[in-house]
């Protein structure tokens, strides 16, 4: 890759960080409906909010909203897939994971109508919103859905990345975990071959593994650099799909005394569960610190006041790290 083509992807990035990944949610789907004539994006009467607006008006005949009604979303969005569209619903992540979860777990799940859920919100980026619209709970309530995928990229280059891969191959249906806010940090200053089911290395060390996943990847590795200056080094792997995880994660596991997992999440269910249940099925012997986010409902706030409250911040991740190492 040449340097001015490393330079337009740094730039790239830093602009679909600016922008966040709700925005940039839309202007993707603008690029995909260009050369995908069987798209169809579906919404719940949340089109401005999920940076549809243009879309809808270049694209009226591949945009469908149902209203405040997310159950019928699913319902109308298996009926397209079924008649052989590539459909992408998108909504606030609880409302999909929980509110028209019998519908995503027949119609989807059972069905395995190849529907793509795109979870607006997800993790504690809708701030001030709070409890209701925390998305806090949802990997642990999907991915116990049987045929269902789970992605959670890292930043807008990633969701590129993601989105395109579901819009041109048969994964089956799809739960894309969008966490994040506008101005967040990105993680790829260079383009990278994305791989469905496989996790990106982005730093190499030898003291300690550190396995992230969604916006909160930035933020390990923000620590990993604190880290350096403690004289420790970590390797840090972004886990960009949930479901099915990389089958090489327990030979990369087994290679370290100590792991750390790093989640915008509940600590139930969610990344720090599913390596506990690879610890435990494969036999391994770790220590495993997981920084995820608390068993309850908690403050509401600015999204970055909240990630720093809950220890998700590069500062408070390399402490926690530090005292889980001294002790």
């Amino acid at each position: 890759m040449n340097d001015l083509k490393e330079k337009n992807i740094l730039q790239l990035a830093q602009s679909y960080a600016r922008f966040g990944p709700r925005a940039m949610f839309g202007q993707f789907m603008l690029d995909i409906a260009k050369s995908n004539e069987k798209l169809m994006v579906l919404s719940a009467d949340l089109g401005r909010s999920s940076g549809l607006d243009r879309f809808k008006k270049e694209y009226p005949e591949k945009y469908l909203s149902v209203g405040i009604s997310e159950q019928n979303l699913i319902g109308v969005s298996a009926g397209l897939a079924k008649e052989g569209y590539k459909v992408f619903v998108t909504s606030f992540a609880p409302f999909l994971s929980m509110r028209a979860i019998e519908h995503v777990r027949m119609n989807l799940g059972y069905m395995e109508l190849p529907v793509n859920l795109v979870a607006l919100g997800s993790g504690i980026s809708m701030g001030f919103l709070g409890n209701s619209h925390y998305g806090l709970e949802d990997i642990s309530i999907i991915r116990s859905i049987p045929n269902i995928n789970i992605s959670s990229p890292a930043d807008g280059l990633e969701l590129k990345k993601i989105l395109n891969d579901y819009a041109f191959n048969d994964r089956g249906p799809s739960y894309i975990r969008l966490t994040g806010i506008p101005g967040s940090p990105y993680t790829y200053e260079k383009d990278y071959k994305y791989k469905f089911n496989s996790h990106v290395k982005l730093k190499n060390g030898k003291d300690l593994l550190i396995l992230a996943t969604g916006s909160v990847v930035s933020q390990a590795l923000m620590a990993s650099k604190l880290l350096v200056k403690e004289k420790i080094e970590c390797s840090v792997i972004n886990l960009n799909t949930l479901k099915p995880l990389d089958k090489n994660i327990n030979k990369l596991i087994n290679l370290f005394k100590n792991v750390v997992t790093v989640e915008e999440h509940s600590i139930i269910g969610g990344l720090s569960s599913i390596i506990s249940e690879i610890i435990s099925k494969n036999k391994l012997n770790p220590k495993l610190l997981s920084i995820a986010l608390p068993d309850s409902f908690d403050k509401t706030g600015s999204y970055n006041y909240l990630l720093d409250h809950h220890g998700l911040s590069g500062k408070k991740i390399a402490n926690r790290i530090l005292k889980f190492l001294q002790n």
